[in-house]
């Protein structure tokens, strides 16, 4: 794939200077214990310090609504107390990080995906709400909301992933691979939500191809900042944040994405020198999102922290600390 093209001009990279692993992990845990909910801080214990996995599972709780779905603006950009499937993907993310994406609780909500769907078997954005819950801008609200791969791609993927055997997953499946095979043009987001399905699919050898070709495009498109030193020649997408792109490992989270063969291993260097070197003076990584709401913008930032931190740790930028691999806990 990378090597299917002819190689870009060179132009020099500012030189990086990171702090050593362990002190970027010791920086990024001052700031998690200033800035961060709970949840998050639970987390960066669970996966950084060697804390268990049920006091994780406590804290998300606290988000889960009585009809099985997850609201109380657990992800960020969407406040109040409703059920909504942007909260969904958060929390299967969550689960999946603890290795446990099973039982009761996934039945429950498999039943209220099925509920909030739209006529295709999909996920929308959003659900529509009443008045006073409040969304980002750039997840406009309708009366009869489509479906969005954006939403349903990284839900199917871990719940497959996960070996989860639900009648939702039928035709939610059928309309990811009809979005995925049938993309055209995109932008960065559902590109990486696409390849969130793609890494779950039990289906490898039609994900694999339906990845290469999708790569094709990123790069074809510019929706991937395969450069970091050339930010300039990647204008972001319509519609988002100046500053608002993504970059190789943004895609590729870990080595084993099939994203992963979209790049060489420079441009995977170069981007995770970039992440890497994103690190903040307080510890923290930045985000490039457009602020909208006090809440949204402070809560977001240790998610980030967070994100970059595994994914630097997957990648052997950090060290493995005193944590251990998650166990499957006991069904709720």
């Amino acid at each position: 794939m990378p090597g299917d093209e002819a190689p870009p001009p060179v132009h020099p990279v500012p030189p990086v200077h990171p702090a050593p692993p362990q002190d970027r992990l010791a920086r990024a845990e001052r700031f998690i214990w200033l800035t961060a909910r709970v949840l998050e801080q639970r987390r960066f214990a669970f996966h950084f310090l060697g804390a268990g996995a049920d006091p994780v599972d406590a804290a998300l709780g606290a988000y889960l609504g009585d009809d099985g779905g997850y609201g109380h603006a657990l992800d960020p950009d969407l406040r109040g107390p409703l059920s909504q499937p942007l909260h969904t993907a958060h929390a299967l993310r969550v689960l999946d990080g603890l290795g446990r994406c099973g039982g009761q609780r996934i039945e429950r909500l498999c039943g209220h995906l099925t509920r909030v769907s739209t006529a295709d078997g999909a996920l929308p954005t959003l659900v529509p709400a009443p008045r006073g819950h409040l969304a980002a801008p750039y997840h406009p609200a309708y009366d009869d909301p489509p479906g969005e791969l954006l939403a349903t791609g990284p839900v199917v993927g871990v719940l497959h992933r996960n070996r989860v055997w639900h009648a939702w997953l039928f035709r939610a499946t059928d309309f990811c691979w009809d979005r995925v095979e049938g993309m055209r043009q995109s932008h960065p987001y559902e590109v990486q939500s696409a390849v969130a399905f793609l890494d779950g699919v039990p289906d490898r050898p039609r994900a694999a191809a339906a990845a290469d070709r999708l790569g094709r495009l990123a790069r074809e498109r510019g929706l991937v900042v395969l450069d970091p030193g050339r930010r300039a020649e990647y204008p972001p997408a319509p519609g988002y944040a100046p500053a608002e792109q993504l970059f190789p490992h943004d895609f590729a989270r870990g080595p084993g994405s099939l994203a992963r063969g979209w790049f060489t291993d420079e441009e995977v260097r170069r981007s995770l020198d970039f992440l890497a070197a994103q690190q903040q003076p307080d510890g923290g990584w930045p985000v490039y999102r457009r602020e909208w709401a006090p809440g949204s913008s402070l809560e977001r930032r240790p998610i980030a922290t967070l994100e970059a931190l595994l994914t630097l740790r997957a990648y052997g930028r950090l060290p493995d600390g005193a944590a251990t691999s998650p166990a499957p806990g006991p069904p709720r």
